[in-house]
């Protein structure tokens, strides 16, 4: 058994270390924050905007292949952006699950292209998501790594942080305002300030000294102290602490940094006015006041995205994230009003009458209602992309410099894996040749997109999903054509 090396002071020392490091909980608060890479340039933002239910496919793919003529009825809300938009088709996941049914199926490979997806011991497994992934690349530059909101349940987990890590998404509007400006004003970015070169961000711009770092400097001295009479494996367990120690250093540094630029925009903002949200939920109100109306009420249900597509636009306006997922409505909502066929209005009744294995056996009149709520859906989304297009970032759009991924958790409301539903919306910072339908050989797997998109926010990944694993892979795990 090898020898372990005691330091007489140690417990003592360490102690006082760790005890400054516990005593600063609210530092979990301060993510990093950092200036753009380009100069005087607008950041990437990367947004999802997922509906239940799939689509009705023949009034969504357009029959044409290459520049947008007139768009097919779900997509004609979209009439007015149609040459900032990319109609992907042929796209689907083919990933086995263990143990699931046919919504959690979808579910778990919706944004993660998993291979397997599964439950074990009642947990949902599947693997990183690509929102996830981005969020790895971008999100030490914001406030927020990413932002997930909207309407999930125990069956439909889009987002894994790992694994074995779904994320919840926050369905109150006033929670998602609260986390995303906690102790901050919103404030529109002037990037071409930003651009120019600033002072030192060693300490807040006060004349005081910057008490956490004395702090955090003197944790590191006296564990710094420790390593000569530790053995290799706590020296191997100190390293992970000071790692932990620099972490909390670079946060307050980028926190800092961003404080200054905000108070410089406060006095010379950007070019346009901000999206404030209206309607937020009174403080304290139960969540299920707040999400069971959207099952019911179709006017509630509109005001209720409409808030949380605000919310996203604020996101992305004042860079307090760069990576945001809305989960929109719900298989269990009812639509009456805007079904105006037949008597049924459940969606997830019409979801399986309106779907067959062919689309001459479907209930021609539920198909129809599918149609009417997807369009509905669209019209919803096509007012956030209106409000992104018209937001000046100083001679581009907030939109130009998005990617907005609309889409479904499963093709069809039969459980249907193959051509997913997927637009792109945005040019990407100039990545993306918009105003075409790409189709792409049938079954190409949707990992496929999803590396695109990680390619163009600056998680460049060769593997993802099952993007080269595929008996269906296609293209090398890319897509050819998107520029």
């Amino acid at each position: 058994m090898p020898t372990v090396h005691r330091h007489p002071q140690t417990r003592r020392a360490f102690l006082r270390g760790t005890g400054a490091v516990v005593a600063l909980p609210f530092l979990e608060q301060l993510l990093p924050a950092a200036t753009p890479a380009g100069a005087g340039k607008p950041p990437l933002r990367f947004g999802i905007f997922t509906v239940t239910g799939g689509t009705v496919l023949e009034s969504w793919k357009p029959k044409d292949v290459g520049p947008l003529g007139k768009l097919p009825s779900i997509l004609r809300p979209l009439e007015f952006a149609k040459n900032d938009m990319l109609v992907l088709s042929g796209l689907s996941h083919h990933g086995r699950s263990e143990g699931l049914n046919a919504h959690e199926h979808c579910a778990l490979m919706h944004l993660t292209g998993s291979e397997v997806v599964k439950k074990v011991d009642g947990k949902m497994i599947s693997a990183p998501s690509v929102d996830q992934v981005a969020a790895r690349a971008v999100g030490d530059q914001t406030f927020l790594p990413s932002l997930e909101m909207g309407l999930s349940n125990q069956e439909t987990k889009y987002s894994f942080r790992a694994a074995d890590a779904p994320l919840p998404y926050e369905g109150n509007p006033r929670l998602v305002f609260e986390r995303m400006f906690r102790g901050r004003t919103p404030v529109v970015p002037n990037w071409q300030n930003r651009a120019k070169p600033s002072r030192s961000t060693s300490r807040v711009g006060t004349g005081k000294p910057n008490l956490d770092r004395s702090v955090l400097d003197l944790v590191r001295e006296e564990a710094n102290d420790l390593r000569r009479d530790l053995g290799a494996g706590d020296r191997q367990r100190l390293e992970q602490y000071l790692e932990g120690v620099r972490s909390i250093e670079r946060r307050i540094e980028f926190i800092e940094h961003r404080q200054r630029q905000e108070a410089a925009d406060a006095k010379n903002p950007g070019p346009s006015k901000l999206v404030q949200p209206s309607g937020l939920p009174k403080e304290n109100v139960p969540i299920w006041q707040i999400t069971n109306p959207v099952h019911r009420d179709p006017e509630y249900h509109e005001s209720y995205t409409r808030l949380m597509c605000d919310l996203m636009v604020l996101a992305f306006q004042t860079d307090t994230t760069r990576v945001a997922t809305f989960a929109c409505g719900s298989d269990e909502a009812s639509f009456p009003g805007v079904v105006t066929v037949g008597y049924e209005t459940h969606c997830h009744t019409l979801e399986h009458q309106g779907n067959a294995g062919r689309v001459e056996d479907a209930d021609p009149i539920s198909r129809e209602a599918l149609r009417q709520i997807h369009a509905w859906y669209t019209r919803l989304f096509a007012e956030m992309v209106r409000t992104m297009k018209g937001i000046d970032e100083g001679g581009s759009s907030l939109l130009d410099n998005s990617m907005l991924l609309y889409t479904s958790y499963m093709a069809d409301g039969g459980h249907g894996t193959q051509d997913y539903p997927a637009v792109l919306v945005g040019k990407a910072a100039g990545t993306l040749q918009t105003g075409r339908h790409l189709a792409f050989a049938a079954k190409t797997p949707v990992s496929n997109l999803y590396s695109e998109v990680l390619d163009r926010i600056g998680a460049k990944h060769a593997k993802f999903g099952e993007n080269l694993t595929s008996r269906h892979r296609q293209y090398g795990g890319k897509l050819p054509g998107l520029v």
